[in-house]
């Protein structure tokens, strides 16, 4: 009994076991299968990446201001968080472009940026520094309201660097797209009906990452109907330029603008003055050069000191090697500048160095200003440079030097200088002259870099005799400035020996200079103006000091004008006909090369022409012309007067004499006979009805109408321009003499343009805006009609009275005036 109750015992804890184990290894399986069931989530896309699996071992890196990773066409930017929300300028440049688009390198937008990290994604926002207000007035909180930063592109984060101290984003699609303000300029696609961008067809170039910038490439093709060259493609492709450039983190002690001082500057739209209205403030586009401080004690003492940062300008390792010690002194020249403004050694140029003695070095390097030398048949060279838009801090410039600049610069100094300088009557200059004009060039580009606009008053300070003295040329130059048009000395005559023949940095460009960089110690940058007005006040009046504006839309005020030298350009004019004169005979002998045709000939013939056409502009520019000269409240004196009347009737004078008396002495048979089959009678009368057109200029002759109404007697009246006028082109209306072919044609010249006075000009609306000048006038309620009306009666009655006498085509001629005056007078 006892052992059949301990058999079922062992039994039962036998089944239990088994079964514990059975139900443990159940769920074992259980557990198991449930695990396979429910796998773990997959990573879902748009989640941040660990770094391994987006930045890999196939990527690769260019360190500088961001990482840049690349693989195929991508491009990863690992953004430094100490970078978030710091300021940075976007440059936008077409660099290289389609045939007829201008020439590459010029600039096409530039705006701040700011990368900001909102949840999983970098936010590239513009920034606008054109409104401020303090951040400690309550004005600030509505500016801030009214000036919403917008969002130019978002970015997904791709990934966290190891460290968590970057992000990581893929910046491809900010540049393969058409992002607009990065791309082609909104003027040009419309000129040339630029429609979209063709993908297929558009790539990145590459992105390289310098310490203070990132450089982009892209190219872009566009669908255009009215492409400018290659029209049947139906598009245009263009590299783009995108600078991106780390702003400093403390913005340079501004300076304000005044504009009695020519200076590049930029405005801002201030909130925060004591004004009750929005006032502008402008302040000065400049390099920050500072005073270090173990100086501090020398400056003030009168010393010349080193800056805490010198400005050096590398010159391209693609200049052709004759020209570069030329160019580097053309810089090096600016020292004369700087010392006047309280700092040696400010300025330098250097060669650029070669990869084995800097492997760092790049042109694109935001850190190097560079010359650059252009293979192009540019005849042209610039100066832009990019500054802080907060500050007007300078951060880099580039001077860019077009091959064909050469061309320019020989053709200028021929026509200006070879009737009293041997070394100019040639085709092909020796190195050493071309080397002078090179200088030359180069230091008035490098004026543009460092802040200077140019100052086309400049010129008018010299007394037309002095340009003809040599003492005074070889101390001054031939103007103030070398910022003004003022090329090549063309007023001083043969018997002048020892001439200067062009300017250098001179008296205006050093006080410039001096103005807008001498530091001004333990002073705020608003309450800098009484000095900087001081120092201004100083030379009121003194005509060396005088900046005049560069004009547009047409010359208001004759000292102010590009080419022209001295301050009568009658008298200045009247000397460089002279020398036209004397070269013109000497044309073929200073052209000809053996063995080669006369396209040397034919050019510098329409040289002489063009240089003649400037003089007649020059002097047209008095008639009804007012002068401008700045001045603030605390200045006696006007701004604007008109040119006086004697002056006035002078020019007209001028102009009646040496081009509507037909200029013979231009009209050289020998050249015509060996340059062009016809063309000789179209060319004058080209030149004559430019000038003609000129003086016959709606705003001039409102200018005229105003003077009289304002001064009466004292003004030169349109009605005596208008009469003097006529006297000077129908003159054998009223002699009885024959009319010529060339009188012909700027007769019916004079009736085609008081046509247009009377029946087709518009009205046009008063500017002066800076560069832009123009009179306003309203047409049908002006005198102007009136007088246009009066003249062709009067000319009608003239001619009609004149038209039985002279040869047969006189007759006819005057004929036909008189019919096409009824015409004018009633064109229905």
């Amino acid at each position: 009994m006892t052992k059949k109750i301990l058999t079922r015992l062992l039994l039962v804890a036998f089944v239990f076991a088994f079964s514990t184990e059975s139900n443990a290894q159940f769920w074992k399986k259980k557990k198991k299968e449930t695990s396979k069931e429910t796998p773990k989530p997959k990573p879902k896309k748009g989640d941040i990446k660990p770094y391994s699996k987006v930045v890999t071992k196939e990527h690769k890196t260019d360190e500088g201001l961001f990482k840049v990773h690349t693989k195929d066409d991508a491009y990863l930017f690992e953004i430094p968080d100490s970078l978030l929300k710091r300021e940075m300028l976007m440059v936008t440049r077409i660099a290289k472009t389609s045939s007829g688009i201008g020439f590459g390198g010029g600039k096409t937008n530039t705006q701040v940026l700011r990368w900001e990290k909102r949840n999983k994604q970098i936010l590239l926002r513009i920034v606008s520094h054109n409104v401020v207000a303090d951040t400690i007035l309550p004005v600030h909180e509505a500016v801030m309201n009214s000036n919403l930063e917008p969002i130019l592109f978002s970015f997904p984060i791709k990934a966290i660097s190891k460290d968590s101290t970057a992000t990581v984003i893929d910046a491809t699609e900010l540049f393969s797209t058409d992002i607009k303000p990065l791309g082609f300029p909104g003027f040009y696609r419309k000129r040339y009906q630029a429609t979209r961008m063709d993908k297929s067809r558009s790539y990145i170039d590459r992105v390289s990452s310098y310490p203070q910038n990132i450089e982009i490439r892209h190219v872009k093709t566009y669908l255009a109907s009215k492409a400018p060259s290659n029209n049947a493609l139906g598009s245009i492709t263009l590299e783009m330029s995108n600078s991106m450039v780390l702003l400093p983190k403390v913005p340079m002690k501004r300076r304000y603008f005044d504009e009695r001082v020519g200076w590049f500057a930029r405005g801002q739209t201030d909130y925060g003055l004591d004004a009750q209205k929005s006032k502008t403030v402008k302040y000065l586009d400049r390099y920050r050069l500072e005073v270090k401080d173990e100086d501090i004690e020398k400056f003030k003492r009168g010393e010349l000191v080193e800056p805490k940062k010198q400005i050096v300008y590398y010159v391209d390792r693609a200049t052709p090697e004759e020209w570069v010690p030329y160019i580097i002194q053309g810089v090096n020249d600016w020292q004369v500048a700087f010392e006047a403004a309280g700092f040696k050694n400010a300025i330098i140029a250097k060669r650029a160095p070669t990869k084995e003695e800097d492997s760092d070095y790049s042109p694109e390097d935001i850190r190097y200003s560079v010359i650059r030398y252009l293979a192009s048949p540019i005849p042209n060279a610039n100066g832009p440079h990019v500054s802080d838009p907060r500050s007007g801090e300078i951060l880099e410039s580039d001077i860019n030097w077009y091959h064909n600049v050469m061309s320019l610069l020989h053709n200028w100094f021929f026509i200006q200088t070879a009737a009293i300088n041997p070394d100019a009557r040639t085709n092909n200059f020796k190195t050493e002259t071309m080397g002078e004009l090179i200088k030359f060039v180069s230091s008035h580009e490098l004026g543009h870099t460092l802040g200077l606009p140019h100052n086309m008053g400049s010129s008018n300070a010299y007394p037309v005799d002095s340009l003809r003295s040599a003492s005074f040329t070889k101390k001054y130059g031939t103007a103030p400035s070398i910022m003004d048009y003022a090329r090549f000395n063309y007023v001083a005559q043969p018997e002048d020996k020892g001439v200067a023949l062009m300017p250098n940095i001179g008296i205006y460009d050093k006080y410039a200079i001096s103005w807008g960089y001498r530091p001004i110690l333990d002073t705020d940058a608003k309450d800098e103006k009484p000095v900087l007005d001081s120092w201004i006040l100083k030379h009121a009046g003194d005509p060396m000091y005088r900046f005049g504006h560069q004009q547009a839309g047409g010359v208001v005020d004759p000292s102010s004008q590009t080419e022209d030298l001295g301050d009568n350009a009658m008298k200045a004019s009247t000397y460089g006909i002279k020398n036209l004169k004397r070269i013109l005979p000497n044309l073929e002998e200073w052209t000809s090369e053996k063995g080669e045709n006369y396209d040397d000939l034919s050019t510098m013939y329409g040289q002489v022409l063009s240089q003649f056409n400037r003089y007649m502009g020059h002097v047209t520019a008095n008639v009804g012309g007012v002068y401008e000269q700045y001045k603030t409240t605390d200045q006696e004196g006007a701004v604007y007067t008109h040119v006086d009347k004697a002056t006035q009737k002078e020019a007209l004078t001028f102009v009646v004499d040496e081009l509507f008396k037909t200029p013979t002495w231009m009209l050289d048979k020998n050249i015509f006979s060996k340059t062009e089959f016809s063309g000789s009678v179209e060319r004058v009368r080209g030149l004559q009805a430019r000038t003609l057109n000129n003086m016959l200029d709606p705003g001039r002759m409102a200018r005229m109408i105003e003077n009289e109404t304002s001064n009466g007697s004292k003004a030169y009246s349109l009605v005596s321009m208008m009469s003097d006028l006529r006297k000077g082109v129908w003159s054998e209306i009223y002699s009885g003499k024959s009319i010529d072919t060339y009188r012909r044609n700027l007769q019916r010249v004079y009736l085609d343009r008081l046509d247009y006075l009377l029946n087709k000009a518009k009205d046009q609306r008063g500017a002066n805006r800076g560069y832009f000048k123009q009179s306003g006038i309203n047409i049908n309620q002006s005198d102007v009609k009136s007088v246009a009306r009066g003249e062709l009666k009067r000319i009608q009655r003239d001619a009609k009275a004149a038209s039985k006498r002279g040869n047969t085509l006189t007759r006819y001629h005057l004929q036909d005036v008189v019919d096409r005056i009824d015409t004018i007078l009633d064109p229905k």
